[in-house]
């Protein structure tokens, strides 16, 4: 067992070093074979509100989300703990989806596989390790899976990347 006063270093340089290593993970994304631009037939750049199917859950501003009013969340068939859509300046351009267990997270790769394409088994193309990241890119959309094992949580984001792209230049207000 190592003390605990040695165990502060290997979580500090674990901490500053997974980002960095993210990226990596994501350039071995494959392509999405069928681009859904958007998420359950809602379009990137969809205005959404507040409606009998949604309701608003946060407000900051550019940023809303919003959550399904009534039912379970789930992607396809596969219960999920959250699910959460994201607008920018009012329109759509990100969804949040939380789960947990390794049995939902084996059904949700089997899933996203199936709808958006096979993950490129090579070896070295799949992140090992307790966090692991799976990334599909189309011209429109991204997916991104992280899920770590050790706590055996999963996060996927399904994003606009046009939309994403002019975030990250400060520009949202061009971007439709």
């Amino acid at each position: 067992m190592v003390p605990q006063i040695f165990q502060r270093p290997y979580r500090l340089l674990a901490g500053l070093t997974a980002p960095l290593l993210l990226p990596a993970a994501l350039a071995l994304a494959v392509p999405i074979v069928n681009d859904p631009n958007g998420f359950e037939e809602i379009p990137w750049g969809t205005e959404l509100s507040e409606s009998d199917r949604l309701g608003r859950v946060e407000d900051a501003g550019a940023l809303q989300s919003f959550e399904q009013k009534s039912g379970a969340p789930a992607l396809g068939t596969i219960p999920v703990d959250v699910l959460r859509y994201t607008t920018f300046e009012g329109k759509f351009g990100r969804v949040l989806i939380r789960y947990h267990g390794k049995e939902t997270h084996e059904q949700i790769l089997t899933y996203l596989q199936s709808k958006y394409g096979p993950l490129d088994r090579t070896p070295g193309q799949i992140s090992v390790g307790p966090i692991r990241v799976y990334a599909w890119h189309g011209f429109d959309t991204e997916i991104t899976l992280r899920f770590e094992s050790r706590v055996e949580q999963g996060v996927i984001f399904f994003e606009s990347r046009t939309l994403r792209e002019k975030l990250a230049e400060g520009n949202s207000g061009t971007v439709f």
